[in-house]
């Protein structure tokens, strides 16, 4: 009679730093609406792809965007400025992971800077097939990593709801808001 062995694979873990990205584009008119401010559909491509590239960073394989939470404007962008995105993987599951990304406008001759947007994306980790594969966990190390950790699982949470994939009776985490 044979035997077997089962094995229980341990997933890896990768510091939350590793997936940092920061990309800079100067905005061009090619780029802008008649107001010759940034398009929101160009702004929200190069969110996209920041966000991809910082997902592949922490799983180092191939990602697809599952959902992109509320991009907020807060403030236009203006032709000849230059936009700096900064993202960052802050939580990850079991083969999706949430990503955070900021968005910086400056104006190099008038010496000004500002945060103008920020928004929460999902990617999900695929094989060639297109099928998701399990990815590492993050390690948050810093106050600030630590605590978009944390709140990490309340906004996914929250996105299962209003996709109807969860009911908020069973959603722990923001029961425990309520309590």
């Amino acid at each position: 009679m044979g035997c077997f062995f089962y094995f229980r694979v341990m997933r890896l873990s990768k510091r939350a730093e590793e997936s940092y990205v920061t990309m800079t584009e100067m905005v061009m008119p090619n780029d802008t609406n008649p107001l010759n401010k940034l398009m929101g559909g160009k702004l929200m491509e190069m969110i996209d792809v920041a966000g991809a590239i910082s997902a592949q960073r922490h799983c180092n394989d191939i990602v697809v965007t599952a959902s992109v939470d509320n991009i907020s404007f807060k403030e236009s962008i203006d032709l000849g400025n230059v936009v700096t995105i900064k993202a960052q993987v802050t939580r990850a599951f079991r083969t999706s992971m949430e990503v955070y990304v900021q968005v910086f406008s400056e104006n190099i001759p008038k010496r000004t800077k500002s945060r103008s947007n920020e928004a929460f994306l999902t990617f999900v980790a695929v094989n060639t097939e297109g099928k998701p594969i399990e990815i590492p966990e993050v390690l948050p190390e810093s106050d600030v990593e630590i605590k978009l950790y944390e709140a990490a699982l309340r906004r996914r949470e929250l996105r299962l709801i209003l996709s109807g994939k969860l009911t908020p009776e069973n959603a722990p985490e923001l029961k425990n808001l309520f309590q």
